[in-house]
């Protein structure tokens, strides 16, 4: 009889302890607005950290910082990683926003305090139950490297090598009709008329 009121005693400490955890976890319930808890993100950490074999941590990058790798790198960044996390690595975009856990910002010591092989591990195989995807393909190691390399360079990113970024980010039919004009513009050219909308009643 004793050891019956044992075991449901423990069960109910493990069923509160889980409860609390789920507080813990879904204290703003399902809102991606919510900001992660400290429990949150230490334990997202430690869950990164036991996902990437230590022979990866161990990597060294191969690609020489060069300048014309830093700048492939960056034009990269710019096209591929920069919706969500913004040309300067801040995660200050419309989609990181939006996203939880949000991403991190790539200048701060959490992510300058890993190693090569792990920032290479992550950008070739994503983190699960983030909206970090696994980029990598046949061939695509060098490019990951070079992305290695621009984290690293981020904290001294220079206003100059921003603007160039900019001028290739990804753009939207309305982004690209809006350059269109501006150089249809500088050019002289006599912008044609918007075509006039016909509703129907």
């Amino acid at each position: 009889m004793k050891r019956g009121i044992l075991i449901l005693v423990s069960l109910a400490v493990v069923a509160g302890a889980l409860c609390l955890l789920a507080m813990f976890i879904l204290h703003n319930g399902l809102s991606a607005r919510a900001k992660p808890t400290s429990m949150e993100k230490m334990m997202a950490r430690n869950a990164r950290h036991l996902a990437i074999p230590a022979s990866a941590r161990a990597l060294r990058n191969p690609v020489p910082a060069s300048e014309e790798n830093l700048r492939a790198a960056r034009l990269h960044f710019a096209d591929h990683c920069a919706t969500c996390h913004g040309n300067d690595g801040s995660g200050d975009t419309m989609f990181g926003r939006g996203m939880y856990p949000k991403p991190p910002d790539l200048r701060e010591h959490d992510t300058q305090n890993l190693s090569d092989g792990e920032l290479f591990w992550i950008i070739e195989n994503g983190v699960r139950f983030t909206g970090m995807p696994a980029f990598s393909n046949p061939g695509s190691e060098d490019d990951s490297w070079k992305l290695v390399l621009f984290i690293r360079h981020l904290p001294r990113l220079t206003p100059e090598e921003r603007m160039e970024m900019e001028k290739n980010n990804p753009k939207g039919p309305d982004d690209r009709e809006e350059e269109k004009q501006e150089d249809d513009f500088l050019n002289g050219a006599t912008p044609a008329p918007k075509p006039e909308s016909h509703h129907q009643h």
